[in-house]
């Protein structure tokens, strides 16, 4: 019978995990989680909308540690969930994991998933981070932020994503097509904290300062930025770590020439949003499933996903990466990231009520 050692929090920390370093525990014991039917959870199949090599590092450790190969197929979330619709009870999917907490809301909402009892997870994630019926659990974090040229702005002309439509910032603002994911579960996260009516007037007077038609990825818009196209852009923090760590020469230079600001430090908070996973409703190696969920949330995993991925972890035991730490502490929103997928369908009709690209 094949063992995980997963290290067990005795004393959880009440709090966001934003402050960019985590909070020494107590005491810890260990706990071994056992593959309850080796012969029938030698494998788990996982599908997943992520793209990242620190992700297959750890589904191969996860492997040598408990002998579950690990079988992945990826695509974009919304063709996963599609998929899994329409496959029903006929799945080969064990785990779905997506980069967007909207996108497991939804697929629990159309009855894709299954609740979960872990006290793995209930160790390791803080609460405001999981699904409220265990559908789903988040496994990294990153926050939406302002990245600004450091030749044309300071940061103490930044404020707040509002701020973004005032007129100093008229044709200098860049950001990418309201279709995207990232920005759906920004303005989400705006009705949530703010209201509909406000926050369709955040987005429209950001709207109307815009450098350009939005376009491009996160990345493009850091260069845009640099090559003076605007000022100041909205992008993921993880992107600029992957930029600052490039291998190509091109974005370590955009990296450098940009800094990056956490908006709403005054007011509601900055956006955050999650990679995460839940196991899928007609799971054939649930087990299997739970165990490589668990191993994800562990100290181990998570201090790969920080260091290697620069995304915040989840898991209170661990500290985020130097480089995102540099960027000081800050404020996240307060809210439960479930209301990320029960506001999006709003969210895009507000975006497509003000014309957003």
């Amino acid at each position: 019978m094949k063992k995980i050692v997963l290290i067990i929090s005795v004393v959880m920390m009440f709090a966001l995990v934003m402050t960019g370093c985590a909070q020494p525990v107590e005491e810890t014991e260990v706990k071994e989680v056992e593959v309850k039917d080796a012969a029938a959870s030698t494998v788990v199949n996982l599908y997943t909308d992520r793209h990242y090599d620190t992700d297959q590092a750890l589904f191969d450790l996860f492997t040598e540690k408990s002998g579950i190969t690990v079988n992945v197929v990826k695509a974009g979330s919304d063709e996963l969930i599609e998929r899994l619709t329409r496959e029903g009870a006929d799945t080969e999917a064990d785990v779905l994991m997506t980069a967007d907490a909207g996108r497991l809301h939804r697929a629990k909402a159309l009855d894709l998933l299954q609740p979960v009892t872990s006290e793995v997870l209930e160790a390791n994630v803080p609460a405001n981070l999981k699904d409220a019926e265990n559908f789903w659990t988040a496994l990294t974090i990153r926050a939406r932020v302002l990245v600004y040229s450091l030749d044309r702005v300071s940061p103490s002309e930044l404020s707040t994503y509002e701020d973004l439509g005032s007129e100093k910032w008229n044709g200098k603002v860049l950001v990418r097509s309201s279709s995207n994911i990232y920005n759906q579960s920004l303005l989400a996260s705006l009705i949530a904290v703010e209201g509909e009516e406000k926050a369709e007037q955040v987005v429209t007077v950001i709207l109307n300062n815009m450098a350009r038609t939005p376009q491009g990825n996160d990345r493009d818009q850091a260069k845009a930025v640099v090559a003076g196209e605007g000022d100041v852009a909205i992008m993921n923090t993880y992107y600029i770590g992957k930029m600052i760590n490039s291998e190509d020469p091109a974005e370590v230079e955009v990296a450098s020439k940009v800094g990056v600001f956490f908006p709403d430090q005054e007011t509601n908070g900055t956006h955050i949003n999650i990679s995460g996973a839940g196991i899928t409703k007609y799971a054939k190696h649930s087990d299997a499933a739970l165990l490589l969920i668990e191993f994800l949330s562990s100290d181990e995993a998570q201090e790969s996903f920080a260091q290697a991925n620069y995304e915040y972890p989840v898991n209170p035991n661990v500290e985020a990466s130097d480089l995102l730490k540099s960027w000081g502490d800050f404020k996240a929103q307060d809210i439960n990231l479930s209301l990320l997928g029960e506001y999006n369908n709003k969210a895009v009709e507000i975006f497509n009520r003000i014309g957003w690209e």
